[in-house]
């Protein structure tokens, strides 16, 4: 088919094409745009978080004034836990993934550095920490009797204690050493003093989303006994079926061990309520995303019909010329088809070109990462068959006028 005739129609409704071009562009770039946030925002509700999160409960309590002896009312807690019908396992922690703030620590890799090379969230976490989160060890080895400290204990005035070793995360490791094994590797957090990374394990999210999706599992555990009044976290691990009845009988027992202490009842779930409430932003903003993908499409694939059917009103009796001439009904179909094709091209690169534009903007505002080239195509083909869709009516009824209404004055 000649194109000719086709760019030549088109001068001389510049106005009408031009409006098309512009909404399918501003189509083209919202939804590319949008689709990426959409992608991003599911792929940060169905993150591995490295938990046993389907058999973990959380329960934080708050101490009524000061304890003077937190870390024996921790010992006697956690002793009483895990003597618990249902209990796996037991720990105290001063910090849980899936709320809104965390523990950070800026991270060197030498004592002299002035900038740290990322911050980490700081897990404290004692001998049943690792069993408690259901976390996987891929390299290295747990934390001996030895290593752990506790927390008041290194926040006592020369007590000489330090921590000396660490386990990262698999994602950590190969930030701060690329390409090389980072197992017996020295870092340096909370001083001067070089801490060395014993072990690694596959997966463990921050608390919250602090650095954004690339810094999410930069998160390192420390061999420290948490007291109950630093965080004041329990986490329990069960089986899934007994999650409710072990998470009930903890909170009384925890709260008759303890009168001086108030259960936090709205933070006492289980994991999987953690995760669900946190996410809950997230998956909302995804489907608003959608809504508006949609409507823009709608709108979109209505301004087409709109177009070609004013069109075809305005040639019918060139429509019909051609019929008389020899023209099929097929070759009317691909002329209009055509010639959608050729507008929604138009509108599709100068939609790339702000698509681009749009997320160069975001990025800089909303420290969003920048937008992968596989949308560009994914958003062309999207509107390409939209177009061919939404024009295929009123090419049809194009192709329907008979040859006779050449015939006819105007």
């Amino acid at each position: 088919m000649e194109i000719r005739p086709i760019l030549s129609t088109l001068m001389r409704h510049k106005t009408a094409a031009a409006l098309i071009v512009l909404e399918i562009a501003l189509t083209c770039a919202i939804i590319c745009n949008a689709l990426f946030m959409i992608g991003t925002r599911i792929s940060q509700v169905t993150e591995t978080s490295g938990l046993a999160e389907n058999e973990m409960v959380r329960i934080q309590l708050v101490p009524i004034g000061d304890d003077a002896d937190a870390e024996a009312q921790t010992r006697s807690d956690l002793a009483m836990l895990r003597q618990m019908p249902g209990v796996t396992a037991a720990t105290t922690v001063n910090q849980v993934p899936f709320v809104n703030s965390s523990w950070n620590s800026g991270v060197r890799l030498n004592p002299d550095q002035q900038n740290t090379t990322l911050s980490a969230t700081t897990y404290m976490g004692e001998e049943h920490f690792l069993d408690a989160f259901g976390l996987t060890l891929v390299s290295g080895r747990n934390f001996t009797a030895d290593e752990y400290q506790s927390f008041e204990t290194l926040n006592t005035p020369d007590s000489g204690a330090r921590v000396a070793s660490v386990i990262t995360t698999r994602a950590m490791a190969e930030r701060l050493f690329p390409g090389e094994d980072a197992l017996g590797k020295s870092i340096y957090v909370w001083g001067n003093e070089p801490i060395r990374i014993v072990g690694i394990v596959e997966h463990l999210v921050r608390p919250s989303m602090q650095g954004g999706p690339a810094a999410r599992e930069y998160s390192l555990i420390m061999p420290v006994r948490a007291t109950y009044n630093l965080g004041g976290n329990y986490v329990i691990r069960t089986s899934p079926e007994r999650r409710a009845d072990v998470l009930a009988a903890a909170t009384e027992a925890l709260r008759n061990n303890g009168p001086r202490r108030i259960i936090l009842e709205d933070n006492t779930k289980t994991f999987e309520e953690l995760r669900q409430e946190f996410y809950q932003q997230q998956r909302s903003m995804a489907w608003l995303l959608a809504i508006v993908c949609v409507a823009l499409l709608f709108i979109t694939a209505l301004g087409i019909v709109g177009l070609a059917s004013f069109w075809v009103q305005q040639r019918t009796k060139q429509i019909g010329v051609r019929r008389a001439l020899g023209a099929t009904k097929g070759q009317i179909l691909r002329y209009f088809q055509t010639e959608n094709f050729l507008l929604a091209t138009i509108g599709i690169v100068l939609g790339m070109l702000a698509a681009y534009g749009i997320n160069q903007f975001l990025m800089s505002q909303y420290e969003l990462p920048r937008l992968p080239l596989h949308y560009l195509p994914v958003g062309a083909v999207a509107l390409w068959l939209l177009g061919q869709i939404a024009v295929f009516g009123p090419a049809r009824r194009a192709a329907a006028v008979p040859p006779a209404i050449a015939t006819r004055s105007v």
